[in-house]
Protein backbone atom coordinates (compact mmCIF):
# COMPACT_ATOMS: atom_id res chain seq x y z
CA UNK A 1 0.00 0.00 0.00
CA UNK A 2 1.44 3.52 -0.84
CA UNK A 3 3.42 5.86 1.98
CA UNK A 4 3.15 9.09 1.48
CA UNK A 5 5.91 11.45 2.62
CA UNK A 6 5.11 14.74 4.41
CA UNK A 7 5.90 16.65 1.45
CA UNK A 8 3.31 14.98 -0.67
CA UNK A 9 0.62 14.37 2.13
CA UNK A 10 0.45 18.39 2.59
CA UNK A 11 0.20 18.45 -0.92
CA UNK A 12 -2.92 16.02 -1.51
CA UNK A 13 -4.50 17.50 1.89
CA UNK A 14 -3.43 21.43 1.14
CA UNK A 15 -2.14 22.01 4.38
CA UNK A 16 1.35 22.95 5.51
CA UNK A 17 4.00 20.40 6.18
CA UNK A 18 4.67 22.60 9.14
CA UNK A 19 1.03 21.57 10.71
CA UNK A 20 1.64 17.84 10.10
CA UNK A 21 4.53 18.43 12.30
CA UNK A 22 2.65 19.77 14.96
CA UNK A 23 0.28 17.26 14.52
CA UNK A 24 2.71 14.93 14.91
CA UNK A 25 4.51 16.35 17.84
CA UNK A 26 1.15 16.70 19.78
CA UNK A 27 0.12 13.05 19.11
CA UNK A 28 -3.30 14.42 16.99
CA UNK A 29 -1.70 12.67 14.16
CA UNK A 30 0.93 10.04 13.81
CA UNK A 31 2.97 8.80 10.77
CA UNK A 32 2.44 5.17 10.49
CA UNK A 33 6.46 4.84 10.24
CA UNK A 34 9.26 6.75 10.62
CA UNK A 35 12.51 5.48 8.66
CA UNK A 36 15.55 4.75 9.43
CA UNK A 37 16.58 8.13 8.42
CA UNK A 38 13.81 9.67 10.39
CA UNK A 39 11.62 10.45 7.52
CA UNK A 40 8.15 10.56 8.26
CA UNK A 41 5.32 7.86 6.00
CA UNK A 42 1.41 8.10 6.05
CA UNK A 43 -0.90 5.23 4.98
CA UNK A 44 -4.16 5.03 4.43
CA UNK A 45 -5.27 5.23 8.02
CA UNK A 46 -3.63 8.20 8.42
CA UNK A 47 -5.55 9.31 5.34
CA UNK A 48 -8.64 9.10 6.94
CA UNK A 49 -7.48 10.61 10.26
CA UNK A 50 -6.58 13.31 8.74
CA UNK A 51 -10.26 13.89 6.75
CA UNK A 52 -11.69 13.96 9.89
CA UNK A 53 -9.05 16.21 11.57
CA UNK A 54 -10.49 18.60 8.52
CA UNK A 55 -13.81 17.85 9.31
CA UNK A 56 -13.76 18.95 12.28
CA UNK A 57 -11.51 21.97 12.20
CA UNK A 58 -14.01 23.00 9.41
CA UNK A 59 -17.13 22.91 11.99
CA UNK A 60 -14.93 24.70 14.37
CA UNK A 61 -13.54 22.12 16.85
CA UNK A 62 -10.46 23.27 18.46
CA UNK A 63 -7.65 20.45 18.06
CA UNK A 64 -8.35 19.55 21.98
CA UNK A 65 -11.51 18.91 21.39
CA UNK A 66 -10.96 16.36 17.69
CA UNK A 67 -8.23 14.80 20.07
CA UNK A 68 -10.60 13.72 22.19
CA UNK A 69 -12.91 12.51 19.36
CA UNK A 70 -10.96 10.78 17.99
CA UNK A 71 -9.69 8.98 20.54
CA UNK A 72 -12.82 7.67 22.20
CA UNK A 73 -13.16 3.79 21.46
CA UNK A 74 -16.36 4.37 20.33
CA UNK A 75 -15.81 6.59 17.44
CA UNK A 76 -17.63 5.34 14.51
CA UNK A 77 -16.08 6.47 10.85
CA UNK A 78 -19.39 6.33 8.89
CA UNK A 79 -21.46 7.76 11.81
CA UNK A 80 -18.93 10.67 11.99
CA UNK A 81 -18.92 11.00 8.33
CA UNK A 82 -22.41 10.88 8.16
CA UNK A 83 -22.56 14.05 10.34
CA UNK A 84 -20.54 16.02 8.51
CA UNK A 85 -22.51 15.68 5.88
CA UNK A 86 -25.38 16.94 7.56
CA UNK A 87 -23.27 19.75 9.20
CA UNK A 88 -21.81 21.13 5.70
CA UNK A 89 -24.94 20.83 3.83
CA UNK A 90 -26.33 23.56 6.58
CA UNK A 91 -23.26 25.25 6.07
CA UNK A 92 -23.71 25.16 2.35
CA UNK A 93 -27.30 26.32 2.15
CA UNK A 94 -26.52 28.98 4.66
CA UNK A 95 -23.56 30.61 2.76
CA UNK A 96 -25.73 29.77 -0.62
CA UNK A 97 -28.59 32.62 1.19
CA UNK A 98 -25.40 34.76 2.44
CA UNK A 99 -24.11 34.57 -1.35
CA UNK A 100 -27.67 35.53 -2.77
CA UNK A 101 -27.87 38.52 -0.19
CA UNK A 102 -24.74 39.87 -1.78
CA UNK A 103 -26.08 39.78 -4.93
CA UNK A 104 -29.06 41.24 -4.18
CA UNK A 105 -27.47 44.05 -1.98
CA UNK A 106 -25.16 45.00 -4.97
CA UNK A 107 -28.15 44.80 -6.94
CA UNK A 108 -29.75 47.81 -5.31
CA UNK A 109 -26.64 49.12 -4.80
CA UNK A 110 -26.32 49.93 -8.35
CA UNK A 111 -29.68 50.35 -9.63
CA UNK A 112 -30.38 52.98 -6.53
CA UNK A 113 -29.90 57.00 -7.87
CA UNK A 114 -26.76 58.09 -5.98
CA UNK A 115 -26.39 61.99 -4.54
CA UNK A 116 -24.22 64.27 -6.97
CA UNK A 117 -22.11 66.98 -5.32
CA UNK A 118 -24.20 69.73 -6.68
CA UNK A 119 -27.69 67.73 -5.10
CA UNK A 120 -25.72 68.18 -1.49
CA UNK A 121 -26.05 71.67 -1.50
CA UNK A 122 -29.12 72.31 -3.00
CA UNK A 123 -31.41 75.09 -1.29
CA UNK A 124 -27.81 76.81 -0.04
CA UNK A 125 -27.45 80.47 -1.01
CA UNK A 126 -26.68 81.00 -4.78
CA UNK A 127 -22.99 80.07 -5.30
CA UNK A 128 -21.25 77.32 -6.90
CA UNK A 129 -20.81 73.98 -5.35
CA UNK A 130 -16.86 74.64 -5.05
CA UNK A 131 -17.51 77.41 -3.13
CA UNK A 132 -19.88 76.31 -0.67
CA UNK A 133 -17.58 73.26 0.06
CA UNK A 134 -15.17 76.05 0.62
CA UNK A 135 -17.33 77.76 2.86
CA UNK A 136 -17.96 74.38 4.90
CA UNK A 137 -14.31 73.77 5.11
CA UNK A 138 -13.27 76.97 6.20
CA UNK A 139 -16.13 76.55 8.99
CA UNK A 140 -15.74 73.28 10.52
CA UNK A 141 -12.57 71.74 9.14
CA UNK A 142 -11.82 69.52 6.23
CA UNK A 143 -12.11 66.48 7.75
CA UNK A 144 -16.01 67.25 9.10
CA UNK A 145 -16.69 68.67 5.50
CA UNK A 146 -15.73 64.86 4.08
CA UNK A 147 -17.22 63.28 7.05
CA UNK A 148 -20.20 64.56 6.78
CA UNK A 149 -20.16 64.08 2.49
CA UNK A 150 -18.75 60.46 2.62
CA UNK A 151 -22.05 59.84 5.18
CA UNK A 152 -24.80 61.70 2.72
CA UNK A 153 -23.37 59.96 -0.33
CA UNK A 154 -24.29 56.61 1.29
CA UNK A 155 -27.79 57.82 1.04
CA UNK A 156 -30.13 57.22 -1.92
CA UNK A 157 -31.74 60.22 -3.20
CA UNK A 158 -35.31 59.45 -1.37
CA UNK A 159 -33.45 59.56 2.04
CA UNK A 160 -31.50 62.69 1.39
CA UNK A 161 -34.74 64.11 0.52
CA UNK A 162 -36.18 63.19 3.55
CA UNK A 163 -33.53 64.19 6.09
CA UNK A 164 -33.76 67.56 4.65
CA UNK A 165 -37.80 67.70 4.83
CA UNK A 166 -36.96 66.91 8.28
CA UNK A 167 -34.84 69.24 8.99
CA UNK A 168 -36.40 72.39 7.27
CA UNK A 169 -39.54 71.21 9.72
CA UNK A 170 -37.54 70.97 12.49
CA UNK A 171 -36.51 74.77 12.19
CA UNK A 172 -40.19 75.65 11.32
CA UNK A 173 -40.81 74.22 14.53
CA UNK A 174 -38.05 76.30 16.35
CA UNK A 175 -39.21 79.10 14.57
CA UNK A 176 -42.90 78.81 15.90
CA UNK A 177 -41.90 78.35 19.46
CA UNK A 178 -39.16 80.95 19.33
CA UNK A 179 -41.38 83.21 21.41
CA UNK A 180 -41.03 80.66 24.10
CA UNK A 181 -38.44 80.13 26.87
CA UNK A 182 -35.18 78.27 24.80
CA UNK A 183 -35.16 76.28 28.04
CA UNK A 184 -38.55 75.36 28.45
CA UNK A 185 -39.22 71.65 28.19
CA UNK A 186 -41.50 71.85 24.46
CA UNK A 187 -38.51 73.82 22.97
CA UNK A 188 -35.78 71.46 24.31
CA UNK A 189 -37.36 68.48 23.21
CA UNK A 190 -37.42 69.99 19.32
CA UNK A 191 -33.57 71.09 19.78
CA UNK A 192 -33.02 67.39 20.73
CA UNK A 193 -34.12 66.14 17.60
CA UNK A 194 -32.52 69.27 15.69
CA UNK A 195 -29.19 67.93 17.34
CA UNK A 196 -30.02 64.28 15.96
CA UNK A 197 -31.10 65.60 12.43
CA UNK A 198 -27.73 67.98 12.22
CA UNK A 199 -25.42 64.59 13.62
CA UNK A 200 -27.02 62.88 10.79
CA UNK A 201 -26.04 65.33 8.18
CA UNK A 202 -22.13 65.71 9.64
CA UNK A 203 -22.27 62.23 9.29
CA UNK A 204 -21.14 61.41 13.05
CA UNK A 205 -24.73 60.41 14.53
CA UNK A 206 -24.18 57.28 16.72
CA UNK A 207 -19.68 57.84 16.86
CA UNK A 208 -19.89 58.33 20.22
CA UNK A 209 -17.35 61.21 20.35
CA UNK A 210 -17.95 64.62 21.82
CA UNK A 211 -20.20 67.33 19.33
CA UNK A 212 -20.77 69.64 22.18
CA UNK A 213 -18.42 72.05 21.74
CA UNK A 214 -19.18 72.00 17.83
CA UNK A 215 -23.06 72.12 18.25
CA UNK A 216 -22.46 75.46 20.54
CA UNK A 217 -20.41 76.67 17.27
CA UNK A 218 -23.37 76.00 15.10
CA UNK A 219 -25.25 77.84 16.93
CA UNK A 220 -22.99 80.87 17.28
CA UNK A 221 -22.81 80.31 13.33
CA UNK A 222 -26.57 80.93 13.18
CA UNK A 223 -25.95 84.61 15.01
CA UNK A 224 -22.82 85.74 12.41
CA UNK A 225 -24.34 84.79 9.64
CA UNK A 226 -28.07 85.37 8.53
CA UNK A 227 -28.65 82.86 5.63
CA UNK A 228 -28.46 79.97 7.75
CA UNK A 229 -31.60 81.70 10.04
CA UNK A 230 -33.15 83.30 7.28
CA UNK A 231 -37.00 82.38 7.40
CA UNK A 232 -40.24 83.57 5.48
CA UNK A 233 -37.71 84.77 3.03
CA UNK A 234 -35.94 87.25 5.32
CA UNK A 235 -33.37 87.11 8.00
CA UNK A 236 -34.54 86.67 11.23
CA UNK A 237 -31.81 87.92 13.91
CA UNK A 238 -34.16 87.28 16.88
CA UNK A 239 -34.80 83.66 16.25
CA UNK A 240 -30.70 83.22 15.60
CA UNK A 241 -29.90 84.71 18.59
CA UNK A 242 -32.76 82.24 20.35
CA UNK A 243 -31.97 79.47 18.55
CA UNK A 244 -28.54 79.65 19.50
CA UNK A 245 -29.11 80.16 23.57
CA UNK A 246 -31.64 76.68 23.20
CA UNK A 247 -28.75 74.74 21.20
CA UNK A 248 -26.20 76.59 24.14
CA UNK A 249 -28.22 75.04 26.41
CA UNK A 250 -29.46 71.40 25.33
CA UNK A 251 -25.33 70.71 24.94
CA UNK A 252 -24.64 71.89 28.44
CA UNK A 253 -27.01 69.79 29.92
CA UNK A 254 -27.73 66.76 27.55
CA UNK A 255 -23.97 66.67 25.73
CA UNK A 256 -21.81 66.70 29.09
Amino acid sequence: MKKYSVKELSKLAGISVRTLHHYDKIGLLKPAIRTEARYRLYGHNELLKLQQILFYKELGFTLGDIMDILNDPGFDLLQALEHHKQALLKKQKRLSQMLDTIEKTKFNLKKRKMITDEELYEGFPKKSTQEIRNDVSKTFGKRALETSETYLKTLTKEQFQKLKTDYQNIFKNLFDLSNKDPESEAVQLEVARHFTATMKFWGTYGSGTSQKKKYIGLGELYVQDERFTTMEGKAQPEFARFLSKAMTYYADIQLD
